[in-house]
């Protein structure tokens, strides 16, 4: 029996690239039957796509979702860095999908705004070749990371995620997610938000933020290459799903009770 849901987030799939998870989203897919579907970013990996490479696995997600798309699930793009290339033809409507930057809605009787959130990361506005070339080097880390992987496994050892290990040391040192979540949590305050939905930095996370001028909840729905989350709205409540074949930590699964029950809604403003 599918779980019915008004709304789920999903970012950073990555779709062309030996990181993505493309058999667990499929099989998250199949279990799920929501009424909007936000790809919020990175969705496809435009920036390391190659021609070679391209699964059944991954070709399966995209039926996937233009089959929900013909049974009448609205279909919401969020353009990312990595396909930034769709930003040319923002705005695109053919039916139940949507192409857009970015997303204002009313949900829950809360003021929602979900983007990918590359635009607060100082790589991509100043060094964008930086970003590429470190873009690559992550895939190949994935590609190693499966060797090693297999070499645990002939000893019985349980698998290990060296990318998430050296992304978590390094934006621990220069304190990236810190900055990143206060300067979208600030911003959100500031424009009015009750809640402000994020993906890009992999680091799935529901949490509440008082400043000054105001409160707001801070959600990312994290991604399918390291942590295989998305945020599942149901009408009442949010919650951070995690597939059962992540490896490595599991995140704590979180439950947040949104202002009131309402349908969904997209904001005019």
């Amino acid at each position: 029996m599918k779980r019915d849901l008004e709304l789920i987030v999903l970012s950073d799939v990555h779709l062309g690239t030996v990181g993505c998870h493309a058999r667990e989203l499929v099989e998250y897919l199949e279990e799920v039957n929501p009424k909007t579907v936000v790809l919020n970013g990175d969705f496809i990996d435009a920036w390391n796509f190659r021609k070679y490479y391209w699964p059944d696995s991954h070709m399966k997600v995209v039926k996937t979702i233009i089959s929900m798309l013909a049974e009448g699930t609205q279909i919401i793009y969020l353009t990312g860095n990595h396909d930034e290339v769709l930003r040319k033809v923002s705005g695109l409507e053919l039916g139940q999908f949507r192409l857009k930057d970015s997303l204002d809605l009313e949900l829950g009787g809360d003021k929602v705004w979900i983007f990918h959130g590359d635009i607060f990361d100082i790589t991509m506005k100043h060094s964008k070749w930086i970003a590429k070339l470190g873009g690559q080097g992550y895939d190949l880390l994935i590609l190693f990371n499966k060797l090693v992987n297999t070499i645990l496994r002939w000893f019985g050892q349980p698998k290990i995620s060296l990318s998430k290990r050296v992304k978590d040391s390094v934006k621990k040192a220069v304190n990236f997610v810190d900055d990143y979540e206060m300067t979208a949590m600030d911003l959100a305050i500031d424009e009015g938000y009750d809640i402000v939905i994020c993906g890009h930095i992999h680091k799935p996370k529901i949490r509440t933020y008082n400043n000054q001028q105001g409160q707001v909840r801070y959600m990312n729905s994290g991604d399918w290459v390291e942590n295989l989350t998305a945020l599942e709205y149901d009408g009442a409540s949010w919650t951070l799903y995690q597939h059962p074949n992540v490896v490595g930590k599991r995140i704590e699964q979180t439950t947040v009770e949104p202002s009131k029950a309402a349908s969904l809604t997209e904001s005019t403003s």
